[in-house]
């Protein structure tokens, strides 16, 4: 991991950590975005079982690379992430994301996120140990079926 991409993780995650719950009101700001696995996800230092979380960036007007996940009644923050910016080629109408298909039937590791409209998304930074081990997993690009207005389910394996 190099010197600047680790003091800027480290000033998110100070902003980050004097954040409060994030608004109920959905919009682009805050990326408010509820996600439904069917199987266990891994982000890191966490492994998600399957199920509902909201995804939502901190509040915060000078980092937008703070991600906090929620679970899907917001009783619990399960984690709070620091990301880097992702890019992707053309903008989609709905949530994207790619995962890392990992070996010997570890949980799908999620690698990136995109909101819909958005080219600019989040990269999800991993230990330096696993990040060569998750370039060398195959990955997986998975554009979202919507549910409702709010929610988004993710199908990885068909």
């Amino acid at each position: 991991m190099n010197l600047p991409r680790t003091l800027a993780g480290i000033s998110c995650l100070v902003l980050a950590l004097t954040a409060i719950l994030p608004s109920a009101q959905a919009d682009e700001y805050n990326e408010k975005t509820k996600l439904t696995f069917n199987e266990p996800v891994e982000v890191p230092g966490l492994v998600l079982p399957a199920g509902s979380y909201w995804f939502v960036l901190a509040d915060s007007p000078t980092c937008r690379d703070v991600m906090q996940i929620y679970s899907e009644d917001w009783s619990k923050l399960y984690t709070t992430l620091i990301t880097i910016s992702a890019y992707r080629q053309q903008p989609q109408s709905q949530t994207e994301v790619r995962f890392a298909e990992r070996r010997h039937h570890r949980a799908l590791a999620l690698l990136q996120m995109y909101y819909p409209g958005f080219q600019l998304g989040h990269e999800f930074l991993y230990p330096d140990n696993e990040e060569g081990e998750l370039r060398r997993d195959a990955e997986l690009d998975v554009v979202a079926r919507p549910m409702d207005d709010t929610s988004t389910s993710f199908t990885p394996h068909t």
